[in-house]
């Protein structure tokens, strides 16, 4: 097989085969970082302390906290069909999501960092019977190795952004080699299957985006009657996964909209909550009345901004506000996905930035069901006329709806496109059972 394999790729293996003995300093320097699990650091030398359960095992790889919960409907349901999955992403917040929000018997694993000898191990040890990869996140040794052991492997969910496809292009002979070695690749539109088609798949499909099948985030209702009480009467704004850039500008829309709405509160919920401390810092710096989430601090009638830097409370805080400003929209991030926020009840601002969702925030605006804008003062005139006009904001919501609606279906027509791999797996099963 390596005879066979473009330059690059060869070059590729034998260097992350060479790199072994700097494995230590690199998760040391992660471990500092707070990016790696002390417990967990040798699930990424492909080492595991769990026990691979019996029969037909699922491999699911998504590279972090958006894609493992794009896959929990489909995950949901291939557990309804008695299949066991493995799960596997590789940041500590995303294995804190499926902690929290997945059930008990879903088996996560950190993916192996991605030298042959430890894919190898990650392989030998778990022998999955399907691999599933979620949008991109492509490692080579994981695909070559799974291809040689003949494991049959899909893209699902797949993304090739207008940015990534002219960089894919220019190592076409490297990206060919490995999206050839997916027997079938599901795309999220059109456009995404017409990339993944040039750049060497050698089978297409448009499924759609399973992130707008993803059911409404679980919120815990004796904590968000607390914070209903405690903000009762206030006019809400949330400031979803933000990134660094972003709290400056939002902090300085609060100090503008307060002059118009005096008791606004304004919560930012950082994409990263270790951030927290750090954003808490600026607002203090910027002369406003802060409290911190993580410190278990409730907000009070001082308060300007909440800071809610914990995990997995998105649920709660879309519920509290009528307002959702989307982050990573108004820095070049790309956006972040609208479509939990919408399902409950949330009237949508972004910023110019969400090439990460272009299809669904162009659907979106087209349709009145979002607000787009584009500077700080952009951003204070449409959030103020939400905040003013109760009317505005349910004709947002409806629209947005309806938009969600129209584009969902992705999770069937996912289903339907892994159905003869799935037979193939009950199959084997009822032949270990006999």
């Amino acid at each position: 097989m390596a005879s066979s394999l473009p330059m690059t790729l060869r070059l590729y293996q034998r260097l992350s085969a060479a790199a072994v003995p700097l494995a230590p300093v690199l998760i040391q320097r992660r471990l500092k970082q707070g990016k790696e699990d002390p417990a967990r650091v040798s699930e990424r030398r492909g080492k595991s302390g769990g026990v691979r359960p019996n029969g037909p095992l699922v491999w699911i790889h998504g590279a972090s906290v958006g894609e493992v919960l794009a896959a929990a409907a489909l995950i949901e349901r291939l557990r309804a069909l008695n299949i066991r999955i493995l799960l596997t992403s590789g940041t500590v917040t995303s294995a804190a999501i499926v902690a929290k929000r997945f059930p008990a018997d879903i088996i996560h694993q950190y993916v192996p960092y991605d030298s042959p000898r430890y894919v190898a191990r990650f392989l030998d040890h778990w022998r999955p019977s399907l691999a599933l990869f979620i949008e991109s996140d492509l490692w080579p040794n994981l695909i070559l190795s799974s291809a040689a052991r003949r494991l049959p492997m899909v893209l699902i969910n797949g993304r090739m952004s207008h940015r990534s496809f002219p960089r894919w292009q220019r190592v076409s002979a490297t990206i060919s080699a490995l999206l050839g070695k997916f027997d079938i690749c599901l795309a999220q539109s059109r456009a995404d299957a017409q990339r993944f088609a040039a750049l060497g798949c050698r089978n297409v499909l448009t499924t759609g985006n399973l992130k707008l099948d993803v059911p409404a985030p679980p919120a815990d209702m004796a904590k968000l009657e607390r914070l209903m009480s405690v903000t009762r009467g206030r006019p809400i704004i949330v400031a979803a996964s933000t990134h660094p850039g972003e709290e400056e500008i939002l902090l300085e829309v609060h100090r503008t909209l307060a002059g118009y709405f005096p008791s606004l509160l304004s919560v930012i919920v950082p994409r990263h909550p270790d951030r927290g401390e750090a954003i808490a810092r600026t607002i203090e710096a910027s002369g406003l009345h802060v409290a911190l989430r993580s410190h278990g601090d409730l907000p009070i009638a001082t308060t300007d901004i909440y800071v809610a830097d914990t995990m997995g409370e998105l649920g709660l805080f879309y519920r509290l506000a009528p307002i959702v400003f989307m982050g990573g929209s108004l820095v070049r991030h790309g956006g972040q996905n609208p479509i939990e926020a919408i399902k409950l009840g949330a009237s949508i601002v972004h910023g110019p930035h969400v090439f990460n969702f272009t299809d669904v925030y162009d659907a979106l605006d087209s349709a009145g069901g979002a607000r787009q804008a584009d500077t700080q003062e952009a951003l204070v005139e449409q959030l103020g006329q939400l905040l003013d006009d109760p009317v505005a904001r349910e004709t947002l919501v409806a629209a947005s709806e309806r938009v969600v609606e129209q584009l969902g279906g992705a999770l069937e027509r996912t289903l339907v496109a892994l159905e003869p791999y799935l037979l193939q797996l009950r199959l084997e099963a009822g032949a270990a059972s006999a």
